[in-house]
């Protein structure tokens, strides 16, 4: 009996980190595909989180839902509104991740879906970033469609997936962290390339 709570315990917190990176690539898509299924009957979220499946909420999360996804084919607003949906992908994610957790006290509870929740959907959004910023300098923005399409899919793929097989989303969660993590890295130490002087003047400040 205990063996299976845990595995039911996994399950759902997997399910939740699962939401919570769909999250990244659209904040409300999620939490109306998990409002839906929690309405159907199909999930069963923790207490308190009930009013995730009502049809007031529902509608909120279809109407925010219309409005993002809008948004986002109007070229240069999809990059301004990263800018609204950065800090509240984290915020949607955590709520999503803690209404699938199970129950245990509220410190514990909130504190691991705001790191596990919320972190997934912060690197998931920073991958989005990423990859506007790209498209916009190399397309003008005439690319970005094609990106908010794929964002989506993505995050209407990625939420269906964390619902019905949460632990095969949760390993791809895991690839793709390890691959921000690492594009931010050589970022971060990528050496600055030495700027050669013109012939006659002297060279730069520091080099040899």
């Amino acid at each position: 009996m205990e063996n299976s709570m845990n595995a039911n315990a996994l399950l759902g917190l997997s399910a939740g980190v699962g939401l919570s990176a769909a999250c990244g690539f659209r904040v409300f898509v999620p939490l109306l595909i998990a409002g839906i299924a929690a309405r159907s009957g199909q999930v069963e979220l923790s207490e308190g989180f009930q009013w995730v499946g009502t049809w007031p909420a529902l509608i909120a999360f279809g109407s925010a839902t219309a409005l993002e996804v809008g948004g986002y084919y109007i070229p240069w607003l999809d990059n301004a509104l990263d800018t609204i949906t950065s800090p509240a992908s984290v915020v949607a994610g955590t709520v999503v991740t803690a209404s699938f957790m199970p129950e245990m006290a509220p410190m514990m509870k909130w504190t691991t879906a705001a790191i596990m929740g919320g972190g997934a959907a912060g690197t998931v959004q920073a991958a989005t970033v990423l990859v506007r910023g790209a498209s916009t300098a190399t397309s003008g923005g005439l690319g970005n469609s094609i990106v908010s399409t794929f964002e989506l899919g993505s995050s209407a793929a990625a939420s269906i997936v964390a619902l019905f097989i949460p632990i095969l989303i949760f390993l791809v969660l895991l690839i793709v962290v390890i691959f921000v993590i690492r594009v931010f890295y050589r970022r971060l130490t990528r050496k600055p390339v030495p700027v050669a002087a013109a012939p006659g003047e002297p060279p730069p400040t520091g080099a040899g």
